[in-house]
């Protein structure tokens, strides 16, 4: 803008001089605020100061005008981009010393030739984060060439009416979306650079000693997920009915569960000894097992989609997610003696640290403000990549415990998502335009229309006192049964950026009392705790 000033006639230059004086007796944060919260093209930059001039014709105008005092915007939370990507880095590294205690792999040292499959995996994840900070910049303009991209209706730059609502068809900044994608590819980039480092040190052995049932099962979990990219991927374009997005995950599981089958994955559940007389040691479920197998993939991959709606929810609780399982397998491999269960927890450690490295740096850009969302793709990428490592990893219980809080938000949608109660498209909470911060968004209903269990629960919800209610007449206005609204029920409004910290602080309690579950309380009905 300095350029088209310096070459502009006297009259714009007053014009820009003004609106500069203007600019800058909002002082630095507010500009930093509206900067970062519009993350504008140059052409709508421009667009904004056209509209900053016509504010200060209505405020007075020329050079004796006075711009009315505007109320201070706390600054988002930004992290800058180099600071993301060392700390992505410096964890990755501090793995290897973690896992120093027992020998993981069959190289005596990380310099000799071939290298750790490990180190070299920490290796690749690193560059892996790096190129997604680098790539999602460079295809924001394509993705919205080609009509993927959405509209952020909770920022002040979406347009709006004189009460401040909603107007539509919704107008505002496009942000590209479906940019999981990108963090899919990039993660399914680093595995398949990392499959040859890993059996690398059977070249130079007996054909008959490889290993071909990991191969097999490396092949067919980079199968599965590239699969769930894809299906996600075409959700995000052609907006997939609720019945596909059930039956895909399914469908996508089918090679992984042969692989499991094929090499003689076990269909028992341990019995707890006060049940053992009556049950025996364990019960076999058979194909029972494979169902709750395929359903676990179903529900990994929706319960991420349902609890969204806030500028960095979807990646953050996936990173959160990730971080758990990674400590388990950590803490796994220095508990562990037996060799099949200490393969099976490398198995997935490799997985979730270029899982964590990618996922972190989209998570960069889709912190808020956020410049990308990051759509259905990358929800079924998270929860096929999660049920993969937990399926094979031989931990699936384990994984349902780091699940708790989208157990809940499950739980607590029920009478919404099965039409109990009215159901809009969009739970989202929604923007208070006077203060800035985000408040609950609320369904209409008259209850005397309500089927019969719409009216238990609606009874048994409002005096339990796990719903806000507001009577209007016949009708009533209850907040949408999500995770999301119910904090903004018990905490009260709040700015979007802390209200998805306190989301992801809620994720982290709730990895927490995972852990004191599985190694604590699960001591107390079973003798050994593997």
């Amino acid at each position: 803008l300095d350029s088209h000033a310096s070459s502009a006639t006297p009259s714009a230059k007053i014009r820009w001089r003004l609106t500069t004086r203007f600019v800058a007796r909002e002082g630095r944060r507010r500009t930093r605020s509206i900067i970062m919260s519009m993350k504008m093209t140059k052409n709508e930059l421009v667009e904004r100061v056209k509209s900053l001039e016509k504010e200060l014709k209505k405020t007075g105008g020329g050079a004796a005008g006075q711009a009315k005092p505007v109320e201070a915007v706390e600054d988002p939370i930004v992290v800058p981009s180099w600071v993301a990507a060392l700390v992505v880095l410096l964890t990755s590294v501090c793995i290897v010393p973690a896992l120093s205690m027992r020998e993981l792999t069959p190289s005596s040292s990380a310099l000799s030739w071939p290298p750790s499959p490990l180190a070299v995996n920490v290796v690749l994840s690193g560059a892996g984060c790096l190129g997604t900070l680098y790539v999602i910049p460079h295809f924001k303009e394509k993705f919205i060439k080609a009509c993927l991209f959405g509209i952020d209706l909770n920022k002040m730059t979406t347009r709006r009416d004189e009460n401040g609502v909603l107007v539509r068809p919704y107008h505002g900044p496009k942000v590209p979306e479906a940019m999981g994608v990108i963090s899919g590819m990039m993660f399914l980039v680093v595995m398949f650079l990392y499959i040859p480092f890993a059996f690398a040190h059977y070249y130079d052995k007996d054909p008959k000693d490889f290993p071909h049932n990991k191969l097999t099962e490396f092949v067919a979990a980079l199968l599965s997920i590239a699969c769930m990219c894809f299906l996600g991927f075409a959700d995000n374009v052609l907006d997939l009915r609720w019945r596909h997005k059930l039956l895909l995950p399914s469908a996508a599981t089918l090679p992984l569960l042969m692989v499991y089958w094929v090499n003689g994955g076990v269909t028992y559940v341990m019995v707890p000894p006060i049940l053992s007389d009556i049950l025996g040691e364990s019960i076999r479920l058979g194909i029972l097992y494979y169902v709750f197998m395929g359903m676990l993939a179903v529900f990994c991959t929706n319960a991420i989609n349902i609890l969204a709606g806030v500028n960095g929810l979807e990646a953050g609780q996936s990173v959160v997610i990730g971080m758990s399982i990674l400590a388990n397998n950590i803490l796994q491999l220095n508990r562990l003696t037996i060799q099949a269960g200490r393969e099976n927890h490398l198995f997935s450690l490799v997985f979730m640290i270029p899982f964590l490295a990618t996922s972190s740096a989209l998570l960069y850009h889709n912190w808020f403000p956020s410049r990308v969302f990051v759509g259905d793709t990358f929800c079924y990428f998270a929860g096929m990549t999660f049920a993969v490592v937990a399926i094979l990893g031989h931990f699936s219980k384990t994984l349902l415990l780091f699940f708790i809080p989208q157990i809940l938000n499950f739980l607590y949608s029920c009478p919404q998502l099965f039409k109990m109660i009215p159901c809009p498209r969009h739970r989202m909470p929604s923007l208070d335009p006077k203060t800035g911060k985000i408040g609950m968004s609320f369904c209409e209903f008259k209850p005397a229309e309500l089927p019969f269990l719409g009216k238990v629960v609606y009874k048994v919800l409002r005096g339990l006192k796990l719903v806000y209610c507001v009577d209007e007449e016949d009708t009533v206005k209850m907040n949408n049964l999500t995770l999301i609204n119910f904090s903004l029920y018990v905490f009260g409004p709040m700015r979007e950026d802390w209200l998805t910290i306190c989301l992801l602080t809620q994720q982290l309690l709730g990895s927490m009392l995972a852990f004191l579950i599985r190694y604590k309380l699960a001591a107390v009905f079973y003798a050994v705790v593997h």
